[in-house]
């Protein structure tokens, strides 16, 4: 369970509007930490065409790395901590092109500049 990494995860039980069911997620949190049983994730929604003007959506086309099956984006507004017992099974990883762009977001999120 490595930084960059997709994995398929169980997020329910949730509440309000939390992004639930069971999706792919990315994994945030570096590796340094990986002792800890929580990982930083990030979940993987389906692609909609207004996310593109949203700045904490981070675009994800389907490839043979990422092994997912359509369009997608990385919700950088839904990080969360989850125990590693959510995580189901590995999926793929994010390219490092990506996953730079996913820290871009996290900086929008948080207001670092």
């Amino acid at each position: 369970m490595k930084q960059g990494e997709i994995w398929l995860v169980n997020l329910s039980p949730t509440e309000g509007a939390e992004i639930t069911k069971t999706r792919p997620c990315v994994i945030i949190s570096g590796n340094e930490i990986g002792i800890l049983p929580l990982k930083v994730i990030a979940p993987i929604t389906d692609y909609k065409m207004h996310y593109d003007s949203v700045p904490w959506m981070v675009n994800l086309f389907p490839n043979s790395v990422n092994n997912l099956s359509k369009r997608s984006v990385a919700d950088m507004f839904q990080l969360r901590s989850v125990s590693q017992n959510r995580l189901i099974k590995k999926l793929g990883c994010v390219s490092e092109k990506e996953f730079h762009k996913i820290l871009e977001a996290i900086k929008v999120v948080f207001g670092i500049y």
